[in-house]
């Protein structure tokens, strides 16, 4: 299994053009933005199995202070 970060790095890597290597930010940001609630739900089962917690969202946006300012 990959990590969230993981996976959008081999999505970067396989984006990757050897004419143009320019990386649309825009579209960058809303990658790394889908994977975020992807995250999240790994990190909750970690949570849950491993360190026998039961992980809640707002437990997760407490813990990682996801809330924008």
């Amino acid at each position: 299994m990959k990590t969230p970060m993981q996976e959008l790095i081999e999505t970067f890597e396989e984006m990757r053009s050897p004419i143009d290597s320019k990386v649309d930010v825009d579209f960058a940001i809303s990658l790394m933005k889908s994977m975020l609630e992807k995250e999240k739900v790994m990190f909750c089962e970690f949570a849950d199995s491993v360190l026998e917690w039961h992980c809640t969202e707002d437990i997760y946006d407490k813990l990682f202070n996801t809330k924008e300012k």
